[in-house]
């Protein structure tokens, strides 16, 4: 059942990402063209990737997905919510899945 809503998760980022150019302040916004693009080119790994590898490491749901390019650099950012309602913030390169910050009370699966 966890990996079925997860599955559908995934599914409803990409969806949102074929609708809407996902932005963040300071990189540049990504299209969902150049997405594809990026993924096709294998310069990022699929986000189901990152999701699963995320959701095995690290305590709590993943509530957002996002996907960011800045100077050639692409990551994803994920917000995970976990049981004690601390959100914080995972930022993944997006080609090889290495964790390059955090913010907040990252909790780790032991």
């Amino acid at each position: 059942m966890r990996l079925r809503k997860s599955l559908l998760f995934a599914c409803l980022v990409m969806v949102s990402l074929g609708s809407a150019t996902v932005t963040r302040a300071d990189p540049s916004p990504v299209s969902s063209d150049r997405a594809r693009a990026a993924l096709e080119a294998g310069l990022i790994l699929p986000l189901e990737t990152l999701f699963r590898s995320v959701e095995r490491h690290y305590v709590g749901r993943i509530i957002e997905a996002e996907l960011h390019e800045s100077a050639g650099v692409w990551s994803y950012e994920f917000e995970l919510l976990p049981m004690n309602g601390a959100i914080y913030e995972l930022e993944l390169d997006a080609r090889t899945g290495a964790v390059l910050r955090s913010k907040g009370p990252v909790q780790v699966k032991r």
